[in-house]
């Protein structure tokens, strides 16, 4: 007779506890394996953590209800992810559940390979064969290669085209030689591509690449592979940080500033804690790098708790582009007199232009002169977007769309229409302008398309066969083009006074990120940055590629105002469809964190969220802010769990630790 098993579910939902199921008949299921079974009403798979020949403790055996099926032929899972995930619940305020379905692949069994070689791999950047180091790739080398196990970060801080990806790759070398792993995280998909043809090339079928383009199967493969020691490298964007590799001997974080590597849903992880989580479980080295250091990782770096390594010279031939602003107040289009000259002359020499503008869709909002009506979303408190290619307003948060009005819906004037720019109107211009020139967009429109496609747009504009690329932000971030002697920035006051205290940094990052595409390779590389405000201190700066002034002025500005580096933030949003309730909920929440906070860290807010309204849930923020983290950790624990008792269920609460965007 076969005795009974009880297997401890855990699901990805937010309830922070275990369900008890029944084993199959075969006894298949085990720790670390996925189980499928009956949720409620609904059918789920869950995370086996334990296994037992008893049933709880004052649960009737009769009652439990037996899984339906188990998932995997071997554990996707192990001691560490599950101790990996406890700890992401505590600090991030989620269930353990929700912490292992963020950091496992989802997909039934392993049935086909998604690895790499370097037989397929195409694209510039990075030589097959390791190049010869400059003295500072050498000094940088040797520095992380010598490190200790438990000493401090290290960050690969150096400008655009200064070889940064080469030291990294040679470190991954060190530490595979000696039978150790590497996970090498980048923020973009389209960088995890580039980046995992140049791993392809230096290390072959050793590597393998982590990212949502994946299909669920192809992920779960590549899962397996990395868990049986086969692929000893893994890249990837943020969620390649829990990839199961063993022995883990260096971490490497490529554009640490970039914001991606921060979750937008529960549980709101950010990748860089995550890395410096695992390095120090498992004794192993980070290293960080970017053109553009975060505020946080800049001061770090001046305390002297994570180690910089500069690297100051371009060493593919290319320069320190020529940069200059341009006023926009008195153009009489969207793109300058002097922008289009140098268009045309980086064309008559044969070599290629990125034009940068993050914003896509035709025009931006909807203004009427006469009674100053604008179109708003009717779900969202956000303008709706013209596209004019499929002639509907969109709103770029929840979708909503409709049919433009021919006349303003609140007056009736014909003095009303769509005003600004985004990326169709500038490709509607450009081609006006250039009609011979071959052109492309690259934003989340065309992503979508078929044909249209980021990758294949990118190789098109790698290969030549593209004179001209158009794009949001997606071409800003770490790609190599060796053609491109101009960037123009149409636009660069689109993010800079946003309500969000990162608005500076962002721009400025973005600038001085979009303004290292040009030159790389010769030394008369330009970069033009239309602007309205010429003469605002950010652009000034980003202009001068000025990274030390920037954070000097911006750092000094956070410390007078009481925001990161200089203190740690917790953010609670509440949601409802009823506004009324929203704000009940946000007040009561004040009372309780307020009964629960240290002497020395202090509330903001409540108040409306900068975007009040999306997808038709009214939103309310609440802001604790001190500067220590455990005790502000400890408040808003005890204030989340006095809230629990009499919570409106109408009421979403979301919680996020050390949060990157405050819209």
């Amino acid at each position: 007779m076969i005795r009974e098993r009880y297997l401890s579910l855990l699901f990805d939902i937010p309830v922070k506890q275990a369900f008890t199921y029944r084993d199959l008949p075969a006894g298949e299921g085990a720790v670390g394996k996925r189980a499928a079974a009956d949720l409620g009403r609904r059918q789920a798979v869950g995370f086996v953590i334990s296994v037992s020949g008893e049933a709880p403790a004052g649960i009737e055996s009769s009652r439990i209800k037996t899984v339906r099926r188990i998932v995997d032929k071997d554990p996707v899972f192990g001691e560490d992810d599950l101790a990996l995930a406890e700890w992401m619940a505590s600090y991030y305020f989620c269930s353990t559940g929700e912490a292992l379905a963020a950091m496992l692949p989802s997909g039934r069994r392993a049935s086909a390979f998604a690895s790499f070689g370097a037989d397929d791999m195409e694209g510039e950047g990075v030589a097959p064969a390791a190049l010869e180091l400059s003295a500072e790739q050498e000094a940088a080398l040797s520095a992380i290669t010598s490190s200790q196990a438990g000493g401090p970060p290290f960050y690969l801080y150096g400008i655009t085209g200064s070889g940064k990806t080469e030291v990294f790759l040679r470190a991954a070398e060190f530490m595979l030689a000696r039978g150790k792993s590497v996970i090498y995280l980048v923020p973009e998909i389209a960088l995890s591509r580039q980046t995992a043809e140049a791993i392809g090339k230096r290390f072959g079928g050793r590597a393998a690449t982590l990212h949502s383009k994946l299909t669920s199967s192809q992920r779960l493969a590549e899962w397996v592979r990395i868990r049986s020691g086969d692929a000893p490298i893994v890249v990837g964007p943020r969620s390649a940080v829990f990839a199961p590799v063993r022995n883990l001997g260096l971490v490497i974080i490529d554009e640490e500033h970039d914001g991606s590597y921060k979750s937008g849903s529960a549980p709101r992880y950010h990748g860089r804690q995550v890395a410096m989580k695992r390095c120090a479980t498992s004794g192993a080295a980070l290293v960080m790098g970017s053109a553009t250091p975060s505020a946080e990782a800049w001061k770090l770096m001046e305390d002297g708790k994570i180690r910089r390594l500069r690297l100051s010279a371009r060493l593919s031939g290319g320069s320190i582009p020529e940069i200059k602003a341009l006023s926009l107040a008195q153009s009489p289009g969207c793109l300058s007199r002097e922008l289009k000259e140098a268009i045309r002359e980086t064309a008559n020499m044969g070599r290629q232009t990125i034009l940068f503008l993050n914003r896509r869709g035709f025009a931006y909002f909807y203004h009427c002169g006469n009674c100053g009506f604008e179109l708003t979303c009717k779900h969202c408190s956000v303008s709706l977007t013209w596209h004019k290619a499929k002639s509907r307003a969109l709103c770029h948060y929840c979708g909503y769309e409709t049919a433009p009005p021919r006349a303003c819906p609140s007056c009736g004037s014909l003095e009303a229409g769509f005003r600004g720019f985004g990326t169709e109107m500038i490709e509607e211009e450009v081609r006006r302008a250039f009609p011979d020139l071959r052109i492309r967009r690259v934003d989340a429109d065309t992503a979508a398309k078929k044909g249209g496609g980021l990758e294949e747009s990118l190789a098109m504009f790698r290969s030549g066969a593209v004179d001209l690329l158009l794009g949001t932000q997606m071409v800003a971030k770490g790609l190599n083009f060796p053609g491109v002697r101009l960037v123009g920035v149409v636009l660069a006051d689109t993010g800079l006074h946003l309500p969000d205290f990162r608005a500076a940094e962002r721009t400025f990052s973005l600038l001085v990120q979009v303004a290292g595409r040009a030159g790389r390779y010769f030394p008369d590389g330009k970069v033009l940055v239309q602007t309205l405000r010429p003469n605002d201190p950010v652009i000034v700066r980003a202009c001068a590629l000025d990274v030390e002034g920037f954070f000097a002025a911006e750092l000094e500005q956070r410390r007078e105002l009481g925001f990161p580096p200089y203190s740690r933030l917790i953010r609670f949003t509440l949601r409802s469809r009823d506004p009324g309730k929203a704000a009940a909920a946000a007040h009561r929440l004040f009372e309780f964190c307020r009964r629960f906070l240290p002497p020395d860290a202090g509330i903001l807010g409540p108040a409306e969220c900068p975007v009040s309204l999306i997808a038709g849930n009214y939103r309310m923020q609440l802001l604790l802010r001190g500067g220590n983290m455990a005790s502000l950790h400890a408040a808003a624990g005890k204030a989340l769990a006095a809230c629990e008792q009499g919570r409106d269920p109408a009421v979403y609460t979301e919680v996020d630790v050390d949060p990157v965007s405050m819209l």
